[in-house]
């Protein structure tokens, strides 16, 4: 008896599969198309195009380094050393600013002030009291008693968003900095994605209380020190990975100029340390991700939609801290992998 046929194999549909794989492509491309969020082409030509050539580098700074408060402080931002006191000050992320006590057995942290803000830059004025530009609350001066008063919280009747880097000149000047007049602290990572310069560069007078907005159209205006002329200082642009000097006194006063650029890192704060360089604090370190999202605005939008959508934008690696001499050339540069 002959065995029956076969019966033919039934060809599955190309079509679900097909649906399936294209549907998630489609309405990505779909919310990119319609999401308003339109970040701007940075100027290319600023940028830098040569890497910056150090000839000290440590990637392992960590080792052997010692952790001052360790556990005690969340989120420290900027520090200001009272020499006389012995005293680090910091501003911390759940709103205080502390000190820390060196020359102790346990480098012992004291909870001083709570702005209920977050204080970010921190310096010392001419009596030893703290000024601290606060990304909440505006630029503060903080008695040695621990009374806090708002010095200034506006300029041309713009308010501050995130007022961030602050130093005092030797003639009581203060001079701050508001990273973006458009974003607040919790947003501060859309005014980078965006690319369009919001930051202000200001000074106070605690003398006529009067604040002057000295430069605008900064991208992300961050860290301030005052030269140890005093006839200029170094601002940092987070966004354009430079610092840039900014002349107070003499015959260029008010002119903007490179001091360096094509950083290794996005920067931060920046401090004068008193023996001939600047020290510039780098949040991250340079990654191919991060070269090609400031030279191309789509992926700064795509970037800017994973984070809106999804969440979880990396913050990357390889902080640190870079050395400069008092003309912008590199010297060393210190960082770890573990630092983000």
């Amino acid at each position: 008896m002959p065995s029956p046929a076969p019966h033919p194999k039934k060809r599955l549909c190309p079509f679900p599969l097909l649906l399936s794989t294209l549907f998630p492509v489609l309405a990505a491309v779909l919310v990119y198309q319609l999401d308003p969020f339109d970040p701007a082409p940075l100027p290319i030509h600023e940028l830098g195009q040569a890497a910056m050539s150090v000839s000290l580098r440590n990637d392992r700074m960590l080792q052997g380094a010692e952790l001052v408060g360790a556990g005690e402080l969340l989120g420290p931002e900027d520090i200001a050393y009272d020499s006389k006191s012995h005293l680090i000050y910091t501003g911390c992320q759940d709103g205080r600013i502390k000190r820390v006590r060196l020359h102790h057995a346990d480098s012992a942290v004291e909870k001083w002030v709570n702005t209920h803000g977050r204080p970010l830059g921190v310096a010392l004025g001419h009596n030893r009291e703290a000024i601290v530009a606060d990304g909440y609350k505006g630029l503060l001066k903080i008695s040695r008693d621990g009374e806090v008063e708002v010095l200034t919280e506006e300029a041309d009747g713009l308010k501050f968003k995130l007022a961030d880097g602050v130093d005092v000149a030797d003639n009581g000047m203060i001079y701050f900095t508001d990273a973006s007049y458009k974003y607040s602290m919790e947003d501060s990572v859309w005014d980078v994605l965006e690319g369009k310069p919001h930051g202000r560069l200001m000074s106070f007078d605690p003398v006529t209380r009067k604040t002057r907005v000295l430069v605008t159209h900064l991208y992300f205006a961050n860290g301030v020190a005052v030269s140890p002329r005093q006839n200029s200082l170094i601002l940092c642009e987070t966004t354009m990975r430079r610092c840039r000097k900014y002349y107070i006194e003499g015959n260029k006063q008010g002119e903007l100029e490179k001091f360096v650029d094509n950083l290794t890192g996005l920067p931060d704060n920046i401090k004068y340390d008193g023996e001939g360089h600047y020290w510039i604090a780098l949040a991250t370190g340079n990654s191919i991700v991060l070269d090609l999202a400031l030279r191309y605005a789509f992926i700064r939008k795509a970037m800017g939609l994973m984070e809106k959508y999804i969440g979880g934008l990396s913050k990357g690696k390889n902080a640190g801290v870079l050395l400069v001499d008092l003309e912008g050339k590199p010297v060393a540069h210190y960082y770890d992998h573990k630092l983000c």
